[in-house]
């Protein structure tokens, strides 16, 4: 764990701005005619995308800009903003893709998303970036620890709604894996197998 603390872990802010693309380009992939099947897998990506991303912001990035700026006034509103979110995605998650109210809701998420993040990178991330730019990358890695505990609480869902959202980009990856797992298996042979095939 402790090469989390050296130079690979990337900046706070630049792991909230991958965040914020992360969830415009699954976004980016609904749309009003989409199979059932492919919006409900965007949407959940998206929404379960959103509250790890606003959990996140919560316990790390926030209290760090309120050490500074306590009375930044975008960073006031973030957490409201937060909460009405976590509202709109318990209501898209209790329709369903059939429903005629779910492509608006889900418009109107994520035009909600899109004015925090602008917020977000105009205003906050400049002044973390500015302030706290010596534990910029310390905080990275507080956030990269914390993430990877908040997405082992739903492997499965994450796994399967990413492969509805990016079907090509999945499967790729798992073609990517299954031949290094090839690779890897060749490697373990013993020594005299692989030397009678060369003969």
């Amino acid at each position: 764990m402790s090469t989390l603390n050296g130079p690979v872990s990337p900046d706070v802010t630049t792991m909230i701005r991958l965040d914020h693309s992360h969830v415009f380009l699954a976004f980016h992939r609904y749309r009003n005619d989409t199979a059932w099947w492919r919006k409900r897998a965007i949407v959940k990506s998206v929404c379960r995308a959103l509250e790890i991303h606003a959990q996140l912001e919560e316990e790390i990035l926030y209290p760090a800009i309120a050490r500074i700026e306590p009375d930044n006034e975008t960073l006031k509103k973030s957490r409201p903003e937060h909460q009405e979110m976590r509202e709109v995605i318990n209501r898209l998650r209790a329709l369903g893709p059939e429903s005629a109210a779910y492509d608006a809701l889900f418009m109107e998420l994520m035009r909600d998303t899109m004015h925090h993040v602008a917020d977000e990178e105009t205003t906050l991330l400049p002044v973390a970036e500015r302030s706290l730019k010596h534990e910029l990358r310390t905080l990275g890695a507080e956030m990269t620890r914390r993430r990877l505990e908040l997405l082992g609480e739903h492997p499965m869902e994450i796994a399967l709604n990413t492969a509805g959202t990016f079907p090509i980009a999945t499967a790729l990856l798992g073609a990517v894996v299954a031949c290094g797992f090839i690779s890897v298996l060749r490697g373990r042979r013993p020594r005299s197998t692989r030397a009678g095939r060369l003969r």
